[in-house]
């Protein structure tokens, strides 16, 4: 059974400042949602941004497939929050239990997304609220990662939630137009590795190759708060077409 530590960004790993900005990024995001609401974030990996929206949540647990990844979340919050292993297509919750239903950049690792989405009908309450973050596919020198099965982008996604009773916006965060001229050099390099199968797969293969295109790396903290980063807020985009300037897509998905 796939574990996926090694696609995850655990706490002390050496990381990029984008990397962290990244993450700050979307919990942000998704504390405007989340404020005097049950919530419950799936699939929430090493849980980084759980302590900081158990503070603005009525109530809030979280989960994840990988036993080893949750223990590293248990070891660091403890009893301060409701941790389980348990699978995203069959989640150990009542009907009409939560409001918000959180989904941060795994929507990929999911074998069956449909069947998610059907047990996101089952949890969440009348006009409960899906949040999905994920990898822009549509961006021309995009890399998969390892383990996963279908990307969904915006165009994507839009189809597949009006199929299901959901109503829809879309933010694009990290625009690729705002990233370093060293990014932007080697985006064309990047495009042909992909191509040709050329991408690092070890974690110290792909920590040279941080430090060449980042700089200075620094180690992904365990929890976030409001202040580990700076607030930067995602740019609304259109629903139904392919975006082609971010790198990470945002999603608010109502169940009407």
């Amino acid at each position: 059974m796939t574990d996926f530590i090694d696609v995850t960004e655990i706490s002390g790993d050496d990381v990029s400042k984008e990397q962290v900005q990244r993450i700050c990024n979307r919990y942000y995001w998704a504390a405007e949602f989340c404020k005097d609401k049950d919530v419950l974030e799936v699939a929430c990996g090493a849980g980084q941004g759980l302590g900081y929206l158990k503070s603005l949540s009525k109530t809030f647990e979280a989960g994840d497939y990988s036993e080893p990844i949750i223990e590293i979340a248990k070891r660091h919050y403890q009893d301060r929050i409701r941790i389980e292993n348990f699978d995203a297509l069959n989640m150990p919750h009542a009907d009409q239990s939560k409001d918000v239903v959180l989904l941060f950049e795994a929507i990929y690792y999911l074998t069956d997304f449909q069947k998610f989405l059907d047990e996101c009908k089952r949890v969440l309450k009348k006009d409960g609220i899906l949040l999905i973050v994920t990898a822009n596919k549509d961006l021309f020198d995009f890399n998969p990662s390892p383990y996963t099965h279908k990307y969904y982008g915006v165009k994507e996604l839009s189809d597949v939630l009006g199929q299901n009773g959901f109503s829809y916006e879309f933010w694009g965060d990290t625009p690729v137009n705002e990233v370093s001229m060293v990014q932007k050099i080697l985006r064309p390099i990047k495009k042909m590795a992909v191509m040709f199968n050329l991408v690092p797969k070890s974690m110290g293969a792909k920590k040279i190759l941080k430090r060449l295109i980042f700089g200075d790396l620094i180690k992904m903290p365990a929890e976030i708060n409001q202040k580990t980063a700076e607030r930067v807020l995602p740019e609304s985009i259109a629903a139904g077409v392919a975006d082609k300037t971010n790198k990470v897509i945002f999603c608010a998905a109502r169940l009407d």
